[in-house]
């Protein structure tokens, strides 16, 4: 290698290692945004039948996700705080909490959650307890709130412009084929991560809808104390939970089951937790054990071994953090899609013939 190929091989290596350390600073959101890519790439190839730009059916898509998840957060968000409100006032928990909690000072009541209430209660001095509590960790609370946002941005921006340009990327990637290794490779993991991945966003679709019609069923037929509240809110957010199999959707029908048994134990009508039983066993048999089995080996991808899948999205996030339940089972279809195609290419004996080198096999 002379020394300009040298220099440029440098110049080069050294860019790549600059790009590599910012793409880990970044991993968790590029994480998020691959996930997502893959996720909606079926639905974005979708809209193209209404003849839209590329451009507006990757705002479509991306507003499809953004508008339903800040309406449901926001929704959430609402109903705890009033939900909240109204369990501390009916069994008198404000006073308990303002006596071991110091920042609380002489807070009698919690204000309506609304424009007025809220400014009623500014005007009276009792969201001052609370101001004081952010004031005095300003910097945290603007360092959480900044990191989202950014992490935020960085995620939209990313799915719009994969969603853009992806083709374009793949592209570029199949410059370096090499005897159509690359290629075949390139296009094996392409797919199956898009099966994979969508597989996902439908089997969260399916638990949701599962999720609250049997949640809806059940209060139906159970007395108003042993009913689940927000059985729709419930079974959406059941659904999202799925994306974690084996734990995922327990965080929310267990805490569920507590939340509906509470006012009952507390109210001294016991003969009312039969009926909770009879939830659980639904949550557990109906939404959590029969489409688990059913669902997922269907929506698991064409070539991903189902329980390679379920213990990547389980030792994802134990091992590397929240985004380890994206980051691990991307992950896990590249590496079993190069075991599958490149490598075995790769390993295979050749022999020479002549001037011809070819393959065994």
């Amino acid at each position: 290698m002379d020394e300009k190929r040298l220099v440029i091989a440098a110049f080069g290596v050294a860019v790549t290692a600059v790009i590599g350390f910012l793409a880990y600073q970044f991993v968790a959101p590029l994480t998020v945004s691959i996930f997502l890519y893959y996720s909606t790439r079926r639905y974005f190839k979708f809209l193209r039948r209404l003849r839209l730009p590329a451009r507006v059916r990757a705002v479509t898509v991306l507003a499809s996700l953004a508008v339903p998840l800040l309406l449901l957060v926001s929704y959430a968000t609402v109903l705890l705080v009033i939900e909240a409100r109204t369990f501390v006032t009916e069994y008198s928990l404000l006073e308990v909490a303002a006596t071991n909690v110091d920042w609380l000072g002489d807070v009698d009541d919690i204000p309506a959650f609304t424009a007025e209430g809220l400014y009623q209660a500014y005007q009276s001095g009792d969201l001052s307890p609370f101001i004081n509590f952010a004031s005095d960790h300003a910097e945290l609370l603007t360092s959480l709130v900044s990191g989202f946002f950014l992490n935020f941005f960085v995620v939209v921006i990313v799915t719009y412009y994969l969603l853009i340009d992806g083709r374009r990327i793949r592209d570029w990637l199949l410059r370096f084929d090499d005897d159509a290794i690359i290629r075949e490779y390139l296009e094996a993991a392409d797919r199956e991560l898009e099966s994979v991945l969508f597989g996902n966003l439908l089997n969260v679709i399916a638990i949701s809808l599962i999720a609250i019609a049997a949640f809806t069923a059940y209060n139906a037929v159970a007395p108003t104390p042993a009913e689940v509240p927000y059985p729709a809110l419930a079974g959406t957010l059941t659904g999202i939970a799925s994306l974690i199999p084996v734990v995922g959707m327990k965080i929310v029908y267990l805490p569920l089951t507590g939340v509906a048994a509470l006012p009952i134990v507390l109210g001294g009508d016991s003969a009312h937790l039969a009926y909770i039983v009879v939830f659980l066993a639904v949550a557990v048999v109906v939404v959590d054990t029969i489409p688990d089995i059913l669902l997922r080996p269907i929506l698991s991808g064409e070539n991903t071994h189902v329980g390679l899948l379920m213990l990547a999205y389980t030792l994802g996030p134990v091992v590397l953090g929240f985004y380890g339940l994206f980051f691990a089972p991307i992950a896990l279809v590249i590496g079993l899609t190069f075991a599958q195609t490149a490598l075995p290419r790769l390993l295979a004996p050749t022999r020479t013939t002549g001037s011809r080198r070819t393959r065994c096999g």
